[in-house]
C-alpha cells in the first residue's frame, strides 16, 4: 500500500514553493514538494497524512521553521537538525538533513562526527559546539532541564536574537521529528523538488 504524504519544508534559503498532499491540501513554506512514502510492511495500517489532515497546523509549523532559521548560518542549521534527529532516533529527518548538508557542501568527516562531537571537538567551532550542547539539553529537557552552564556557553557565542532563533530551530526540529515518528515517515522517501 502506498500513501502520499506532505513533507516538512527543511531547506535553507527563502524561496517559497508549495507542498501538496494526495487530496490537494496545500501548504506554502520556504521549500517543499510532494513525497510518497511506502509502508515498510504492506499489511501495516497506513498512518495519517499530517499535512492533509491538519493543513493549518502544518502551514503554521512551516512558517515557524522558516522564521526560526532566519539569519542563522545554513551549516549550523543542519548540524542542529542532525543532532536533534540523532537523539530522537528520527531516521526520516536524519536522512533528509544529512542529505541537505551534503548538498550544501558539508564534509563527510563532520557529518560522521556530529553524533560524537564531544569526542571530536576539533571538527567543530566553539560556536557550533555551544549550539550542539544546547540542542542536546533542549532535546533531552526532561532529563535535567537546560543547565545554566550550557545556556551561558550558548549565550556567550550568540547575541540574543541569534540565540532566540537557535532555540526556535531546536524546538522546530524536535516537533518535525515527532511528526515524522508519530506518522510513520520512512527514511529515504523525501522527494522534495530541488
Amino acid at each position: 500500500m502506498t500513501t502520499t504524504n506532505t513533507i516538512p519544508a527543511q531547506t535553507t534559503g527563502t524561496a517559497t514553493t508549495t507542498a501538496t498532499g494526495s487530496a490537494g491540501a496545500t501548504a506554502t513554506g520556504p521549500a517543499g514538494a510532494t513525497a510518497t512514502a511506502t509502508t515498510a510492511d504492506e499489511n501495516a495500517p497506513t498512518r495519517l497524512d499530517f499535512g492533509k489532515t491538519a493543513p493549518k497546523v502544518f502551514r503554521a509549523l512551516i512558517g515557524f521553521d522558516a522564521a526560526a532559521r532566519e539569519g542563522l548560518d545554513p551549516a549550523l542549521v543542519e548540524l542542529i537538525q542532525i543532532r536533534a534527529s540523532h537523539l530522537n532516533h528520527c531516521a526520516y529527518c536524519l536522512h533528509m538533513h544529512t542529505g541537505d548538508a551534503r548538498r550544501a557542501g558539508e564534509s563527510e568527516d563532520r557529518l560522521h562526527m556530529v553524533a560524537v562531537w564531544r569526542e571530536a571537538r576539533h571538527f567543530f567551532t566553539p560556536k557550533e559546539q555551544a549550539a550542539l550542547a544546547l540542542t542536546e539539553a533542549v532535546t533531552r529537557i526532561a532529563d535535567a532541564g537546560v543547565p545554566d552552564d550550557v545556556y551561558a556557553q550558548a549565550a556567550a557565542h550568540f547575541d540574543e536574537t541569534e540565540l532566540a532563533h537557535v532555540l526556535a530551530l531546536i524546538l522546530t526540529i524536535n516537533t518535525w521529528n515527532r511528526v515524522a515518528l508519530a506518522t510513520g515517515k520512512v527514511a529515504g522517501t523525501d522527494e522534495r523538488r530541488r
